[in-house]
């Protein structure tokens, strides 16, 4: 007798296994298929076939997933050519206060060659010297002859003759010609012909004090040499005869009325070693100091002429002053 496992199917179960309508056997809730659809025997002879319930048309398990898979690049390729297609025809407006950059090509400036230097032994001329006016200080500063002091040795106030002569023969020494000339309000000392300065108001250039003069306190003011006449010996005057000293020693372009304490603090000082502690006269100064040695063929040394020239650099077209007695 056949064992019931191996008997044979009757062949209404196997036409029912072909056609995918197996009766389910009797299971528990937990047992049955989840699809709805008992999967075909492992015995069964032939391969699973699509199931027709009504229109619709039911694959197996592995016909779905190939036909699932076949299908999924079709559609994602889809999918991301509409959102190509979507970012690129949308202008996302920039947010406030940016605006687009556009580059363009800088420029790049032209190679400049430097300048040709002068030839050797030429004359150098400074910008500012050439670009004055021929009665500029600055350009009178620029005929000076730099050199060196000469020694001191011979000088002494004697050598430039006595104090205050009359050296223009006006009847009047040459302080009182002064003290006349730079105070205001002046008064003179009756039966002098107008020559001796009783009293008057100075406005010191030195300090910009003003001070009242009188001949009581006359000591308060003094006659100033400009270009002191040590520094005049030590710049060429210890060459002259004793009347070109005399008239330099007088000579009214080379004299100021300033205060005594100032005159003591100037002393025989050049420009590299006092200038005035009112700054608004410095450059009147120093164009006067310079006025005097060219007129009187006098040298600068190399540091008076750098501080003239400092001086100069804040007040270019200040004029040198001209005037006073003829340089014998």
């Amino acid at each position: 007798m056949l064992d019931a496992a191996a008997a044979p199917a009757p062949r209404s179960a196997v036409l029912k296994a072909r056609a995918g309508t197996v009766d389910h056997p009797v299971m528990s809730e937990g047992e049955r298929p989840a699809w709805g659809i008992s999967p075909p025997p492992a015995s069964a002879p032939f391969p699973p076939r699509p199931v027709l319930i009504g229109p619709v048309t039911i694959l197996p398990d592995e016909s779905v997933r190939r036909s699932r898979r076949s299908r999924a690049p079709v559609v994602l390729g889809g999918a991301v050519g509409l959102v190509v297609a979507v970012v690129a025809s949308t202008r996302v407006p920039a947010p406030a206060g940016l605006v687009d950059v556009v580059r363009t090509p800088v420029a790049q400036p032209a190679a400049t060659l430097p300048a040709a230097s002068p030839p050797v032994g030429a004359p150098v001329v400074q910008p500012s010297v050439a670009a004055q006016p021929e009665g500029a200080a600055v350009a009178v500063l620029s005929t000076l002859t730099v050199k060196g002091r000469a020694p001191l040795t011979g000088y002494s106030r004697g050598e430039f003759g006595p104090r205050w002569a009359d050296v223009d023969r006006n009847g009047c020494d040459t302080r009182n010609d002064i003290l006349a000339r730079d105070l205001t309000l002046t008064s003179f000392h009756p039966g002098t012909r107008g020559c001796v300065v009783v009293g008057g108001r100075l406005a010191d250039p030195y300090t910009g004090r003003t001070i009242t003069f009188s001949k009581t306190r006359a000591s308060e003011v003094q006659i100033d040499h400009v270009v002191s006449l040590s520094n005049a010996w030590q710049t060429g005057a210890f060459t002259w005869p004793a009347e070109r000293r005399r008239a330099f020693g007088n000579d009214p372009l080379n004299l100021l009325a300033v205060s005594s304490p100032a005159n003591a603090a100037k002393s025989d000082g050049d420009a590299a070693t006092w200038l005035p502690p009112n700054k608004a006269y410095r450059c009147a100064l120093v164009a006067r100091q310079t006025a005097v040695k060219a007129k009187w063929n006098l040298w600068a040394t190399p540091a008076e002429r750098d501080a003239i020239d400092r001086v100069l650099a804040g007040c270019l077209g200040f004029p040198a002053p001209t005037g006073g007695l003829p340089a014998p």
